[in-house]
């Protein structure tokens, strides 16, 4: 092979392996780097650099092994419903006011009679958060879905919409509303099934 193009092959794997070190979701990391590990393996095996080759053929039987453990655990996940007055609520969203911010621009949590408050709990861990409240006697619109960013793979959404959807049904609910002009996150209610009703507005039939 001509040595242009297999330069181009070495620079393409370091910029995606560069772009794999910025990923704060652990899944999106373990993707990205073994798309750059085995382009590196195959360009080092091309330049007979085999070293280069065997240690990144390593790496891609890593992020294997690991990609399979997250995908085959089996966590446990519970929600542990929270007073709209709590301390260490407010004290949360404090903290992660500017990467919700980046998700919701504007989020102002505004705690009223009828809000639903509860950490999504994953292992006992915190992994996320969910707003919301009553609209119209059976309308539960969604104020805040927030995940951590280490917990971004969508088993949080799926255990909330899925796993929870008996829990809002006796609760009242029909079907969920959510608001949102942010790209990402109309592409996770659309993988949970929501279906958009207009402009910025979603919902998802119970």
């Amino acid at each position: 092979m001509d040595l242009y193009y297999l330069q181009w092959i070495g620079y393409t794997a370091s910029a995606v392996i560069a772009v794999s070190m910025t990923m704060s979701s652990i899944i999106k990391f373990r993707w990205i780097n073994i798309t750059g590990a085995l382009t590196f393996c195959t360009y080092g095996f091309l330049i007979k650099a085999y070293p280069v080759g065997i240690l990144n053929g390593f790496i891609v039987l890593v992020d294997i092994y690991y990609l399979i453990h997250i995908y085959s655990k089996n966590e446990k996940f519970e929600i542990l419903e929270i007073n709209s007055s709590s301390v260490y609520l407010k004290r949360f969203l404090k903290f992660h006011n500017a990467r919700i911010q980046k998700i919701l621009p504007g989020f102002a949590y505004n705690p009223d009679l009828n809000t639903v408050s509860f950490f999504i709990l994953r292992d006992m861990a915190i992994a996320g958060l969910f707003l919301a409240h009553r609209e119209n006697d059976n309308v539960l619109k969604v104020g805040l879905d927030y995940v951590l960013p280490q917990f971004k793979d969508f088993k949080n959404g799926k255990h909330v919409y899925f796993n929870l959807n008996q829990y809002f049904i006796d609760a009242g609910y029909t079907s969920v509303l959510a608001e949102s002009k942010n790209e990402s996150y109309i592409k996770y209610l659309k993988k949970l099934g929501f279906s958009e009703t207009g402009e910025g507005a979603f919902s998802r039939e119970l």
